[in-house]
């Protein structure tokens, strides 16, 4: 397995800081000229695991990191991992059943695992109580990587 340019990035969570993480993982990706389809495909997933991180993770706190690993793998492979030092997930199998939701309020749809599911190729969550949770994005391109 090769990997090429490995970026990492941290920022505070914050609501508006997840356009920006879109836009980070956007510029990261398009090196590898994917189609409109693809950067929209994971834009969307990064935007869901930035969001959780902030929402679950810190409980909207505002007080807390996250960072943001990409790499390219394979030539046609990328990872995004997302990390926050948060709660923790207690039930992760549960937390990835469509329309669960810690979340007491209306707008929690319970659907962010389910969402970043249809739109990449495989995500891996690892989380501890305490600790914080990843969320492993891999997303296979049509397109190929000039390693």
């Amino acid at each position: 397995m090769m990997e090429k340019n490995i970026v990492t990035i941290e920022f505070e969570a914050l609501p508006e800081n997840q356009s920006f993480a879109r836009s980070v993982a956007a510029a990261y990706v398009g090196a590898a000229d994917p189609t409109v389809e693809e950067l929209t495909e994971i834009k969307t997933a990064v935007s869901e695991a930035v969001s959780n991180a902030i929402i679950h993770g810190y409980e909207r706190k505002g007080q807390g990191r996250i960072s943001m690993e990409m790499k390219f793998v394979d030539r046609d492979k990328v990872f995004i991992r997302i990390t926050d030092q948060g709660c923790g997930i207690d039930d992760i199998a549960r937390a990835r059943e469509p329309m669960y939701s810690t979340g007491s309020d209306m707008e929690m749809s319970g659907m962010g695992f389910t969402v970043m599911e249809s739109f990449v190729d495989k995500v891996l969550v690892e989380s501890q109580l305490g600790v914080g949770t990843s969320v492993t994005l891999i997303k296979y391109l049509d397109t190929y990587y000039d390693l």
